[in-house]
């Protein structure tokens, strides 16, 4: 009969799945779109308020720098795209970023990538399900005060449907993604025609006004203006997704995933470029509520796309609050594509020897549960310690997403020098030195913009993920080197056939002369040991010798030793005979059997003591020991397996 806990688990995650059932059909493109494309795709509700937020620091009159600053971040979101196109190509097999550095710049650049990319899908969960709750908070401004709750339940149940092994089919996957895009382009298109035909938009925001937290200018202001930029570069992440996953797409496969990855660059920026226009266009001002004059006291201002969609549509028009909700839903959404993505990272890494093996399995609903619980918990403790902010979090985000970025664009190069080398055909070396030059220019753009983010957000809070991935890094090297070591004081010297020790030494430990004693002392006694003894330990003299007597008149064959105890204590007198007889003959084996009654009831555990676990933890650690336990099962545990 199941126990309660194996009831519950089976509830919450399901039967156990066969390994056939592994098996994982390819895509086509107008699936593999939103499959890989939902974390990229929601950065476009927040990635132009990260640009007004840091403006806002200058006051309104710093609004009009939003223009220069999204399309430097547009810019650079085609440049990554086209980088990854050529990663695309030139790395079917799906290994992403970490094998992209491993293979060409080292193992240690690739545990870097490795470590970034944890952090990195970390906080797209955090960021995710944050900046979605977010969204459906101005949607609905009563939840404002249960955002970190809310965000934290949406993370539990995203993590027990990945413990079921539960990934959604392409078309469930499809038609949130697509009605977010939808949503976006009717709202950029309803709204620029209401400019055209003389209907300007006003935001609620508009009227507003910001205080400036300082002065900038000259170097001040360029400080500031990178700042904006680094912000908006929030709009990349997820850019990497489909280079993970081109094993996935129908054949051709690298053809496929590049174009998917074209189509994704072209409709991330236009509804990027789109919602900052509307966001201009309607005056929306964004700041920290304490630097918006005009914001009455305890009230939350709305996000940038609520506002933009509720000049648009109207605060009171269905579409509004359909706009929140897929927006909310995408978020969600992102949030999982790290669920698929950690746990597959953390058991190549497994595999590898850089982080523990139990992550490099998968649990009886074929999903890496230990992966999955992992990221589930540290992203929950990173929306708890930052009260689910979005803006907050962000500041965290993007350093991991450029170090990855910058690592395999570097490592593209030196693939395609490498590959220059030992090619001849003419065609095939100008497609090759296109390709490179192409990666040239995504490794020095994107280094420019990870020095950047570390300078302008290195104080805001990145200086977290600086010290983080170092440790994350030397974690796993250390890692590395404890499974070598065992793995060299592990392998068997040279040589044919087993070696037998020259004997075998025996001892049963006997509190009482109970059924579970003589299983044990029978049972000893059928593996025929060079020497067999039972030992006893003297806590009381009246016991003990009632003992002896019962042994005596039952006739017992097997001697029994009596070890002194003068302190009343167990563990540590059997643990010195048994050191004792290791030292009188060290190249014999001593296997000590305890008998152990079995319980099955956890309220039982209690009203016996665990002498037997604290002998085998204490033996385990004694060479030459072999420990056995002689179980006894008791009719409460009988119970519980009928």
């Amino acid at each position: 009969m199941p126990s309660t806990m194996g009831l519950i688990k089976r509830l919450l995650v399901g039967q156990p799945m066969h390994n056939e059932m592994l098996g994982e059909a390819t895509l086509p493109k107008k699936i593999a779109l939103p499959v890989f494309a939902s974390d990229a795709l929601s950065s476009v509700a927040y990635a132009t308020e990260e640009i007004l937020l840091v403006l806002s620091a200058g006051g309104l009159a710093f609004f009009h720098f939003t223009w220069w600053v999204a399309a430097a971040v547009a810019l650079l979101m085609l440049v990554v795209v086209a980088s990854y196109r050529q990663n695309v190509h030139a790395y079917p097999s799906g290994g992403g970023d970490y094998e992209v550095a491993t293979t060409n710049l080292g193992p240690k650049v690739g545990l870097t990538v490795a470590s970034a990319l944890m952090v990195d899908y970390i906080l797209t969960v955090a960021v995710s399900v944050s900046s979605g709750v977010a969204n459906l908070a101005s949607a609905f401004p009563s939840l404002n005060n249960h955002v970190v709750l809310i965000a934290v339940l949406i993370i539990a149940v995203i993590t027990l449907l990945n413990l079921r092994g539960v990934r959604e089919s392409g078309t469930a996957f499809a038609i949130p993604t697509y009605c977010f895009i939808v949503a976006i382009v009717v709202m950029i298109g309803w709204g620029l025609f209401k400019i055209v035909t003389g209907h300007p938009l006003h935001a609620e925001s508009e009227n507003y006004q910001i205080k400036a937290t300082g002065t900038f200018g000259g170097v001040g202001l360029i400080f500031l203006l990178l700042r904006a930029f680094a912000s908006g570069c929030t709009a990349l992440t997820g850019v990497e997704a489909i280079s993970n996953g081109v094993p996935a797409f129908k054949p051709p496969k690298s053809k496929n995933a590049a174009t998917t990855l074209a189509l994704l660059g072209a409709i991330a920026v236009s509804m990027f470029a789109g919602v900052t226009a509307l966001a201009l266009a309607g005056h929306v001002h964004a700041a920290e509520p304490a630097n918006l004059v005009g914001l009455a006291d305890g009230q939350t201002p709305r996000t940038v796309i609520a506002q933009v969609a509720r000049s648009v549509f109207g605060g009171a028009s269905p579409l509004f609050y359909v706009l929140q909700f897929v927006t909310a839903l995408i978020l969600v959404l992102a949030a999982n594509t790290a669920f698929n993505g950690f746990p597959v990272l953390g058991s190549i890494l497994a595999k590898d020897g850089y982080l523990p093996r139990q992550l490099h399995t998968r649990g009886d609903r074929l999903a890496f549960s230990n992966g999955i619980m992992l990221l589930s918990g540290a992203a929950i403790l990173l929306v708890v310690v930052f009260q689910a902010s979005p803006t907050r979090l962000i500041q965290l985000y993007i350093v991991g997403v450029f170090v990855s970025f910058v690592c395999s664009q570097t490592g593209m190069i030196r693939h395609w020098n490498r590959n220059l080398k030992t090619t001849t055909d003419p065609a095939a070396r100008n497609h090759m030195i296109r390709s490179r030059a192409i990666n040239a220019v995504g490794a020095g753009v994107t280094g420019v913009v990870l020095t950047i983010v570390l300078t302008t957000k290195f104080a805001k809070g990145a200086w977290i993920v600086v010290v983080a991935m170092p440790l994350i890094w030397l974690v796993m090297r250390g890692i590395q080197r404890h499974y070598a070591a065992v793995s060299a004081e592990l392998t068997p010297p040279p040589g044919k056939g087993v070696t037998p020790p020259s004997n075998n030494h025996a001892i049963v430990l006997v509190s009482k002369l109970h059924l579970p004693t003589i299983r044990a002392l029978g049972y000893a006694s059928t593996t025929r040991p060079t020497r067999l003894e039972a030992v006893t330990v003297d806590l009381d003299p009246v016991e003990t010798e009632a003992l002896k007597q019962e042994w005596k008149s039952r006739e017992i064959e097997i001697p029994l030793t009596v070890v002194a105890s003068p302190y009343r204590e167990i563990t540590s007198p059997v643990v010195d005979y048994v050191r004792q007889l290791r030292t009188e003959k060290p190249d014999d084996i001593v296997t000590v059997y305890i008998p152990e009654y079995v319980l099955g009831h956890w309220w039982e555990q209690i009203l016996h003591n665990q002498s037997a676990l604290r002998l085998k933890g204490r033996l385990l650690f004694q060479r030459r020991v072999v420990v056995a336990s002689v179980p006894y099962q008791l009719q409460s545990a009988n119970d519980r397996t009928s």
